[in-house]
């Protein structure tokens, strides 16, 4: 009978023989955010073409999330924003557990010292106050330090006779400071309520996600409503409406096509064209009466770039 062990290699070694140990070999590594992967499409891409495309699926045109400073460097003409109110900040008013603990994340993951960024700009040579909400701040949500520079910025740009261009990007007030976050949805609506009166233009652009107090006070105010194709736009959730309804809701339901279908955008709009469509608007609404400088509108050309 066969031994098993005799087809094995044998480990004696000659005297005064050492095996050389081989060295060891380093396992590869890839550069940090070298590559991204499309929340919608689930595609691996390359970072550096995700970033040429404007933060743009290139495979299913899926429109990724966009920081606050990003948005300016988007939409605002180079070396044109001037920040606003840069030091306010929330507090713990409430003394609510593990709070500061997320504030100075929030801190640190975005380099802000709140979850949005007021200021003044131009658009297309147009000046205006802009604010940009930063969704990596504790999702967007709006805190007493938020409403409190949307307020300024909007008091600001009344004085000021300006028009006003924001993006909103939230998850809704935020339950750390209870009420006196629910409180800023009157707060912010007040000012932009004596803007309005004022004659002045506001344009807000409601990216994924805008949600919860935020649309239901400033975000769905503005003279102009707009959106990026996709985007998440509601009161409730999805599924706290189904689990509360107990029922099935229609598909695509509360986003932003389902919303301009329904009568409650003005236009969806692809992210490469938003620039150009704001300065038009703005120049069609300048208090000045000039024609904007094209007689079309730049909206148009591409079937379903925007859907009237």
């Amino acid at each position: 009978m066969l031994n098993p062990s005799s087809f094995k290699r044998s480990r004696n070694r000659p005297e005064g023989h050492w095996e050389t140990p081989r060295p060891a070999r380093p396992a590869p590594s890839v550069p940090d955010h070298f590559c991204v992967r499309c929340p919608a499409c689930q595609k691996t891409l390359f970072e550096a073409e995700v970033e040429a495309g404007l933060r743009v699926c290139p495979q299913c045109g899926h429109h990724m999330r966009l920081s606050a400073r990003q948005r300016v460097e988007m939409l605002c003409d180079a070396g044109s924003f001037e920040e606003w109110d840069a030091g306010l900040s929330a507090c713990d008013s409430l003394n609510f557990p593990d709070y500061p603990t997320k504030l100075r994340n929030g801190r640190l993951a975005t380099g802000e010292k709140s979850a949005v960024l007021c200021g003044r700009a131009a658009i297309g040579g147009q000046r205006c106050a802009f604010f940009a909400m930063e969704p990596g701040f504790m999702m967007g949500s709006m805190s007493s330090a938020v409403g409190e520079k949307i307020t300024r910025l909007f008091e600001r740009a009344t004085a000021e006779r300006l028009p006003v261009v924001g993006v909103t990007a939230s998850g809704g007030a935020r339950m750390q400071e209870g009420i006196l976050s629910l409180m800023q949805m009157a707060k912010t609506s007040g000012a932009v309520k004596r803007h309005s009166d004022a004659g002045l233009l506001y344009l807000a652009l409601l990216s994924d996600p805008t949600s919860g107090g935020v649309t239901a006070s400033f975000a769905m105010e503005a003279d102009i409503l707009l959106s990026e194709p996709g985007a998440l736009i509601a009161f409730a959730g999805p599924r706290v409406i189904e689990q509360t309804i107990r029922q099935k809701l229609p598909k695509n339901f509360q986003r932003a096509e389902y919303l301009l279908e329904h009568g409650f955008l003005d236009a969806v709009i692809k992210r490469r064209k938003l620039k150009k469509v704001l300065g038009y608007l703005l120049r069609l609404h300048a208090e000045d009466g000039a024609a904007p400088a094209e007689s079309a509108d730049p909206a148009a050309g591409e079937p379903g770039e925007v859907q009237p």
